[in-house]
């Protein structure tokens, strides 16, 4: 096992084409880490250059105690699992498993009692002798990963390796490979688009956009207070209710936004430096909002417009009376009777609201826990 240092890291492939641009990040030995971003946001490229893929312009890389920069790839102590499970097809399960070991002249009953400890954790002994052909897309994928245990790494890498695969594949693939990293403790750095693969996985997300790091840190505390914009928006799903405003009243612990409807929503957020008249934008989680009693007040009126049944629960789609201004509304699946065009108030506690300034990172909030 080791920890895996970024200091200063750049790629640049051309003077107007930087696609990984001065991130430094700290990887602790036997941490599970996902970097997570849209499409093109330098994520897959991070991976690469720590698996010697890709060359690093500037900046160091660390792997364990040594400047792993110009060590060639194959003596980094590196396996990687990719989105394409890369079997041989001529290969059985045993000898896709074992074929880096042989390349390595690993002695034979060596390469067979690592393969078959590998398929033991896997659950893929009973597939040993079949052909790539045989399985089915889940079973390939753990072939894949079986073949990067028998290496015995220091470092696992995963550049999206379940993105192939349905949806209750990846729930029990995400299964599987959270048991794997308990089992192992090797650190373990994770490429994905997708948030929910990074909240349920990781111990830390990373959260990238245009080869920029714009948040750090565990799933709770980056999905309870996002630092910036980007991170309120990226991760959750629905993704959280955002309204640009500017900022009515400041008090010490309270400030008020006036959206441009001219409704009025609180956030319990410090707001000292800022000054009356400031545009700010205002958010709220779509589970933070509840139906409010006709009578209650400070609460807004509201009509749906779209109601999407989950089982588990019922997302609301909803326009603010009077204005343009929607957002979604999460519900207890049960006892939740909404339709189209029904009429309905809403609360939005200032406690449960973030605020962002002009360049789009959070206020501080008050009275509320971190992780």
């Amino acid at each position: 096992m080791a920890s895996v240092k970024f200091k200063g890291i750049t790629k640049r492939y051309t003077e107007h084409d930087t696609v990984v641009n001065q991130v430094s990040l700290d990887i602790a030995d036997g941490e599970f880490v996902v970097l997570v971003g849209p499409s093109g946001c330098g994520k897959s490229t991070m991976l690469r250059m720590v698996a010697g893929l890709e060359e690093i312009t500037d900046g160091e890389l660390h792997i364990g105690d040594e400047v792993a920069n110009d060590v060639p790839a194959a003596k980094r102590g590196i396996a990687m699992v990719f989105q394409s499970y890369a079997l041989y097809p001529h290969m059985t399960v045993e000898q896709n498993m074992g074929f880096a070991l042989k390349l390595a002249k690993t002695p034979k009953a060596e390469i067979a009692r690592r393969v078959a400890e590998a398929a033991d954790i896997l659950k893929i002994a009973p597939l040993l002798k079949r052909k790539p052909r045989e399985l089915s897309g889940g079973q390939r994928q753990r072939v894949a990963i079986g073949r990067a245990i028998v290496r015995k790494p220091k470092v696992f890498l995963f550049d999206e390796p379940l993105s192939n695969l349905d949806a209750s594949l990846r729930l029990n693939m995400r299964v599987e490979l959270s048991k794997l990293h308990h089992t192992l403790k090797t650190t373990m750095i994770y490429v994905t688009h997708d948030q929910v693969e990074a909240m349920t996985l990781a111990d830390r997300i990373v959260v990238f956009d245009s080869g920029v790091i714009q948040g750090i840190g565990t799933p709770k505390a980056l999905y309870d207070n996002p630092p910036s914009l980007f991170v309120a928006g990226f991760l959750g799903s629905p993704s959280m209710n955002l309204f640009a405003g500017h900022l009515s009243a400041c008090g010490d612990t309270e400030a008020s936004v006036k959206l441009p409807s001219g409704v009025q929503l609180g956030a319990a957020v410090d707001v000292r430096g800022s000054q009356i008249g400031d545009p700010v934008t205002i958010g709220i989680r779509p589970e933070h909002i509840r139906i409010a009693n006709d009578d209650e007040a400070g609460t807004v009126r509201a009509r749906v417009a779209l109601i999407e049944y989950l089982g588990d629960c019922v997302v609301a789609y909803v326009e603010l009376v009077g204005s343009n201004e929607g957002l979604s509304i999460k519900l207890p699946g049960q006892g939740t009777d909404l339709k189209f065009g029904d009429e309905i108030r809403i609360a939005l506690s200032p406690r449960d609201c973030l605020l962002f300034d002009r360049h789009g990172q959070a206020f501080a909030r008050h009275a509320v826990g971190t992780a």
